[in-house]
This record gives C-alpha cells, structure tokens and sequence, in this order.
C-alpha cells in the first residue's frame, strides 16, 4: 500500500468518525446556552469570511469590483427572501454585466 493510499484511507476513517460522532453523543452531552451562541456566532463568522475570501480574493490579489458587487446583489436578493434561481441569476448577471462594460 502507497503512502498515498494509507493517507487517504486515515482521512478518510476521520471524516466518518467526526460525522458518526453526532449521532451517537446526541442526547448524552448537553452544552450551555451560552457555549451554543457562540457556537452560532462562530458558523457565521466563518461563513463571512469565506465569503468576504471568495469575493474578493483571486490569486492572491484583489479580484476586481465586479465580482463583490455581484456577491452584493446576490445577498440583498437573499435577504428580500427571493427565489434561489433569482439570487444566483440575479448575482451572476451583475457579476457578467460589470465585466462586459470593462469594470473587471
């Protein structure tokens, strides 16, 4: 067996043992309210800043205004509880229209 293989085979063992570990701890561990708040505040946190890193990161550098401003009409059609389809077209079309006029 390559290292490779012995690797991917440890990774993979630990992806299941975090995801089996739910379910069998659920009901038998129970967390403060406040350890729960700052776990949801914590998710979100993350999740912004992979958003923020997505948006307007690309190889490194700055990824130009279009970008950010389509990510920018995407969560405003998000937060108005529009359609998905509507969001990601609605993003997208900004994103490709900006571009198409130069703004990069």
């Amino acid at each position: 067996m390559s290292a490779t293989v012995a690797v991917v085979l440890v990774l993979a063992l630990g992806t299941y043992a975090f995801r089996l570990t739910g379910p069998v701890l659920h009901g038998r561990v129970t967390l403060p309210a406040r350890v729960q708040e700052l776990l949801s505040a914590g998710a979100v946190v993350l999740l912004v800043a992979m958003l923020a890193t997505g948006a307007l990161t690309e190889g490194g550098g700055f990824s130009g205004w279009a970008r950010p401003a389509g990510v920018l009409v995407g969560v405003g059609l998000a937060w108005r509880k529009t359609p998905f389809v509507v969001v990601v077209l609605g993003a997208a079309g900004t994103t490709a229209l900006l571009r198409g006029l130069g703004v990069g």
